[in-house]
Formats: structure tokens, sequence, C-alpha cells
């Protein structure tokens, strides 16, 4: 049996900069695990974690994962450089290789939710604060 994902909002759609990425720890790990890219009307959100090696982390500081010019994603550990809308390597160690996508929507209201399983997913008490499950 499947679980359904559920959605969690990250961001205000209108508080995302045009061609820019922030990154996001919707599960409190206590580092940016996940990165939002918009680009025009569109946001792309991928895992943190350069398919490289290890998973490592991709900014080299906190919501920098674009080349200069903001036409890809860059991995600045390895150099590796992504397609913003298909996740794949263009250039770097590991051409052929993708991010890992994340299914993510802008909701009527302007918030953009991620889709995350239920156990890892943050809920919201009475007051609104967002907690995380364990």
């Amino acid at each position: 049996m499947s679980v359904a994902a559920l959605p969690v909002r990250l961001a205000r759609f209108d508080d995302l900069e045009d061609s820019g990425s922030r990154g996001f720890d919707p599960g409190g790990q206590g580092r940016d695990t996940l990165l939002l890219v918009r680009r025009g009307d569109e946001v792309f959100a991928y895992l943190d974690a350069c398919p490289h090696y290890g998973g490592t982390p991709m900014a080299w500081r906190k919501d920098a994962y674009l080349n200069g010019d903001g036409t890809r994603i860059v991995c600045h550990a390895h150099g590796a450089q992504f397609d913003i809308a298909t996740g794949e390597c263009l250039a770097g160690p590991c051409i052929g290789q993708r991010l890992t996508r994340l299914d993510a929507a802008v909701t009527e209201d302007g918030n953009v939710c991620i889709f995350m399983s239920p156990d890892s997913a943050p809920t919201c008490d009475e007051a609104g604060d967002e907690k995380v499950r364990r």
C-alpha cells in the first residue's frame, strides 16, 4: 500500500527572486536539505545533494546554488553544473547523473509547497508553529 505525500509549505512565490535559489530545511535537520529555483512562473525543487559523491551539500554559502548568470545549478564542492528544469548534470564529474527532483506546486493563494512522506513532513500545532514529526 502506498502512502500519500503531504504538502509542506516552504515559501511565498512572490518572496522567491526570479532566476534565484533558496535552500530549506523542512525536516528540521539543522541544515538545508532541499533547494528551490524560480524561473519566471515556474519553481523547481531538488534535494540539496550532489549525485557525484555521497549526497554532498551543494551551496558554498546560504542560498548560493546557481552559477553567476543564474542559468544552472552548481555543486560548489565538485564544480558539477545541472540543468535547472531537469536536474541533469551537463558538466563536471557526474555527467549523465541527475539531482533528485521533488514534486512542487504553487497554490492558488501563492504558497510554494513540496510533497513529503508523512513520516518526514513537519506538522503544525494549534498556534501554527511548525513542528517536525519524529
